[in-house]
């Protein structure tokens, strides 16, 4: 197994980020699908950490029954009511109301607040197919569980997995043993790369780290944060695995700042988003 490369400011400086060009449209376009009716706030926290972190167009595909709301709370966005159950689930086959969204978003994040297995394997198969070739697909929370086992269920284009350790299990389909070494064979197993818990791996065999990071990070919604994030610089134009090793940094940076001016532990997700565009100034860019 290769030695993980430790992801320092220099190390991001030596690796830097796209252009940021004249207009939003040159900043990329980020569209988040998720947003249930029992968790709508993962698809507004996720759509602002992409936003924080420069991305220049945000659309949140949610539920039809959030959709006001959540144009009301993050009124930079643009938003896509879908179609859902009787209990409040976004349906798979729904997905089609925002075709044109994905058709034309460089980065696409599914995931953040979707809570129905089933729907969500639904929604996959046809994001493989309505989604830009060129564009990278984000892969969080239920949509993890969805892909569990069947690499291919969202195609085989550009693709970022965020699993936390639990979610790392079940696509492996065993218990974790060695954080390097799963998250690699995770990246293998699914042909994307991956960020799990500070490492980062390609599927071509680079294994990259930031540690371990701050007990705080460990709050609800910290991982909507970091998958927006991700997202976000994937639409500037970051490559997968650039992607995800800037985003990786930036959330465990933020964590560490709140740690230190806040407190160690109570920190909130929301006020993770905030920071990352300091942390951006911080790294020099």
């Amino acid at each position: 197994m290769p030695t993980p490369e430790r992801i320092t400011p220099g190390f991001l400086r030596a690796w830097p980020l796209p252009d940021p060009g004249g207009s939003k449209y040159a900043r990329g376009q980020v569209l988040v699908v998720g947003g249930s009716r029992r968790s709508p706030g993962a698809a507004l926290l996720s759509g602002r950490a992409a936003l924080r972190v420069g991305a220049g167009r945000l659309t949140l595909a949610v539920g039809a029954s959030t959709a006001v709301a959540t144009a009301v709370a993050l009124p930079e966005c643009g938003v896509v009511p879908l179609p859902e159950s009787r209990g409040g689930s976004v349906r798979g086959s729904g997905l089609r109301a925002s075709a044109a969204d994905l058709a034309g978003a460089d980065a696409v994040l599914a995931g953040p607040g979707l809570d129905h297995a089933g729907e969500t394997a639904k929604m996959l198969r046809l994001l493989g197919r309505l989604t830009s070739p060129g564009a990278t697909l984000v892969l969080d929370a239920y949509a993890l569980g969805a892909l569990a086992g069947h690499p291919r269920l969202a195609g085989r284009g550009r693709r970022i997995l965020t699993p936390n350790t639990e979610e790392a299990q079940r696509l492996l389909g065993r218990r974790l043993r060695d954080r390097d070494a799963d998250t690699l064979a995770i990246a293998r197993r699914y042909g994307a790369v991956v960020s799990c818990f500070g490492r980062i791996a390609s599927p071509d065999g680079r294994l990259l780290t930031v540690g371990d990071g701050v007990p705080g990070l460990g709050t609800s919604g910290s991982g909507d944060a970091l998958s927006g994030a991700i997202a976000g610089l994937a639409a500037r134009g970051c490559e997968p695995l650039q992607a995800a090793a800037w985003g990786t940094y930036l959330h465990v940076a933020a964590g560490v700042s709140l740690s230190k001016s806040l407190a160690p532990l109570g920190f909130l997700a929301s006020e993770i988003v905030d920071r990352l565009a300091v942390e951006v100034v911080a790294v020099g860019q």
